[in-house]
């Protein structure tokens, strides 16, 4: 069963364990095994990051949630998260609420006067040209991981 590496700010929800517990559950909905970082159960930052790294290691697909967190950007940890793990070659997916681009979003510039990309993505284009991005939920890419595990083509 492949496993998959839940990456995304719900891990500061205080219910958290209770997300993770659902997310989980979705995973193996479909046929995989769920990895959710409040496994852990660390006691500092550094056996933190570690406990994550070597999940990501673990895994053979990640699962992020991209949806704003604390202002119009993703998680940063998120963020970094994925580029790990491509760094690792796994395969990366996304899910967001609001798939409208950057530039819908938030204009030419934003409140600092900072120019936006246009390059027609909803999210950044380090996060968006190596990422399946999907509109939806969390059940809604796993719907996506799914049918592309089902619909590979042999090599």
């Amino acid at each position: 069963m492949k496993k998959i590496y839940i990456a995304g700010f719900d891990v500061f929800y205080p219910d958290a364990v209770n997300i993770g517990n659902k997310l989980k559950g979705i995973c193996r909905k479909y046929g995989f095994t769920g990895l959710f970082p409040s496994d852990n159960e660390c006691g500092g930052a550094y056996d933190i990051f570690s406990a994550n790294i070597g999940m990501i290691q673990s895994c053979d697909i990640v699962a992020a949630n991209m949806n704003s967190f604390r202002g119009v950007e993703p998680d940063s940890g998120t963020a970094f998260e994925l580029g790990y793990a491509y760094s690792l070659g796994k395969r990366l997916y996304c899910y967001l609420s609001d798939t409208r681009t950057l530039r819908d979003k938030i204009g030419e510039k934003d409140d600092k006067g900072l120019s936006v990309e246009d390059f027609g993505f909803p999210l950044n284009l380090m996060i968006s040209v190596p990422t399946v991005i999907v509109n939806g939920s969390f059940e809604d890419c796993l719907i996506r991981i799914r049918y592309d595990e089902d619909n590979k083509t042999q090599e």
